[in-house]
């Protein structure tokens, strides 16, 4: 089966980070995050973020979140999110076992994001014994859908979750797709907007395997070292890490490479929804294109050799992921296909 489209994971690293790469495996470095490269990775971010951050480094998304969480809630603690979010659908329940026990609380939208105003209204039981406390609100930038947050809806859940004593962490797995969707500064799309933790992902948009946990306030670190290191997730050569990080916030290669991909799931979008049998699911905002396909469509396609995936969301719609290096006659012979079936 032909893997086109079917995610951003199926990716090959860009250029950028594969040389970096390369150069840290030159020579002997300290370990365990002492080297060199973390040490300007650091200086990087809270450059980029316009503050000083306290930045922890994992392989892998589901470690990232699972672990930010951790921090942020007790084991008796209530985590809002959105029932589409992958803390809630695809992480096999690494929040809940992480946490300690910490309980998710999935809210339900017609666009896939936390509404401030119903998120305000069924916060309940701070300080009842009986309850799991309201403890952190974690929203996705960009989210499932493939939309994107606005800055003043970050803003207001930010101010509510503040308001019941909560923290806010962003699932930034594809923190570059939002950040180029909106035009905004990484500052301005977190901490500026209320954001205390970050877990910003590096791997659906060019690296190896990198990812980032970010926080914006280092009073809130507390005992995480120690956490990290028991997850497993304090790699002995963790340079290969930091180098590949280093690579992709330098010389705007994670807005490039963003860009593109934003720019490959705007033209699938629109090329998909000019067929009278396709209607778009969700708006096309970030690199992720969802839409409702007949099931002889599908069946088409599948038989074509493409690999559609129908467990997207809730079974209704169909997604299909550009990347950093989407190239435009994938989409043209996708189109093509569909033009001489259904055309």
């Amino acid at each position: 089966m032909n893997a086109l489209f079917a995610s951003d994971n199926v990716t090959s690293a860009c250029p950028e980070v594969m040389d970096a790469v390369i150069l840290a495996n030159s020579g002997i470095s300290e370990s365990y995050g002492d080297d060199e490269w973390s040490s300007r990775l650091k200086e990087k971010l809270s450059e980029v973020f316009e503050t000083n951050v306290e930045v922890f480094l994992t392989v892998s998304g589901t470690a990232s979140n699972a672990l930010a969480l951790s921090a942020l809630a007790p084991v008796y603690g209530k985590i809002y999110c959105h029932e589409l979010s992958h803390i809630n659908t695809d992480e096999c329940g690494a929040p809940e076992l992480f946490t300690g026990g910490a309980k998710l609380n999935p809210m339900r939208s017609s666009n896939g994001r936390i509404n401030a105003k119903e998120l305000d209204e069924i916060v309940r039981g701070s300080g009842n014994v009986h309850v799991t406390q309201p403890s952190v609100v974690s929203i996705t930038q960009s989210c499932e859908t493939g939309t994107v947050y606005q800055l003043d809806e970050i803003q207001e859940i930010s101010k509510i979750a503040h308001k019941h004593k909560m923290s806010v962490h962003m699932d930034g797995a594809r923190f570059a797709n939002g950040l180029v969707s909106l035009g905004e500064s990484p500052a301005e799309m977190t901490w500026k907007s209320g954001v205390d933790v970050l877990t910003l992902g590096g791997t659906k948009n060019g690296c190896l395997a990198a990812e980032a946990i970010i926080f914006f306030k280092p009073e809130m670190v507390g005992n995480f070292p120690f956490l990290h290191k028991r997850s497993g997730q304090l790699l002995s050569k963790m340079r290969f890490i930091s180098s590949q990080l280093n690579a992709y916030v330098s010389n705007d290669v994670w807005i490039r490479n963003a860009s593109h991909a934003n720019a490959m799931a705007k033209k699938l979008s629109k090329g998909l929804n000019a067929f009278s049998n396709i209607n778009l699911a969700y708006p096309t905002e970030s690199n992720e294109v969802f839409v409702h396909l007949p099931r002889d469509v599908i069946d088409y396609l599948n038989n074509a050799g493409y690999d559609i995936n129908e467990e997207e969301l809730d079974g209704k719609a169909v997604r299909f992921v550009t990347a950093w290096n989407t190239d435009q006659n994938d989409i043209n012979n996708l189109l093509d296909k569909l033009s001489q079936k259904y055309g």
